[in-house]
């Protein structure tokens, strides 16, 4: 096990590749947690789609030790930083992915934005770096969400949430969305992908 900064982690962590791998990186706080090891945990698999419905990757979400690891990966993005969020329904229909699946994750009722004294939402995650082909291979991971039906801050409510990619970098301050600008790829999150 190692222990790394946030800076380290945004920039070492979030980087492009090409396979999946176990290491899990914690988002929330000050350190980085990074585990290695096989899981048997429950777990989500879902499409990434974009704006024109085309599928361009794949999400992957396990429960983890109370928590929620995610592991993304995409390509067709336009190169550099981008928010990535957790929306309130799971719903992806392009090509208006705020329509569709709504606003963050919050059922705290806080403001957006780690660095915002009245934040955060518990849908905020740290931001994706695309590479220059246009290819992002994430993960991270939260302790502030489940995959366990039937609590607060449950990704897998009614209707279930989805993981939003966007335009442009989150600020990690500015309510709603850290000025991330417009959704760009949207993957469900529901019961129907719960391996």
């Amino acid at each position: 096990m190692w222990k790394l900064s946030g800076a380290v982690v945004a920039a070492v962590l979030l980087t492009a590749g090409c396979s999946w791998t176990k290491e899990k990186v914690q988002v929330s706080g000050d350190e980085a947690t990074v585990n290695q090891g096989d899981t048997s945990e429950p777990q989500i698999i879902t499409p990434i789609i974009n704006t024109d419905g085309e599928e361009i990757g794949e999400a992957k979400l396990t429960a983890d030790n109370g928590g929620v690891s995610i592991e993304v990966k995409a390509s067709g993005l336009t190169p550099g930083e981008h928010g990535i969020h957790i929306h309130e329904h799971g719903v992806c229909t392009a090509p208006d992915f705020k329509a569709s699946a709504g606003g963050h994750f919050n059922p705290t009722g806080k403001e957006h934005g780690f660095d915002n004294p009245k934040g955060y939402h518990l849908g905020d995650l740290r931001n994706l770096e695309v590479d220059e082909k246009g290819e992002v291979y994430a993960q991270m991971a939260t302790d502030q969400v489940t995959l366990e039906k039937g609590q607060e801050n449950s990704l897998l409510d009614n209707d279930g949430t989805a993981l939003v990619i966007h335009e442009g970098a989150d600020d990690y301050k500015t309510d709603p969305a850290g000025d991330s600008g417009k959704p760009i790829a949207c993957a469900e999150i529901t019961m129907n992908q719960l391996k």
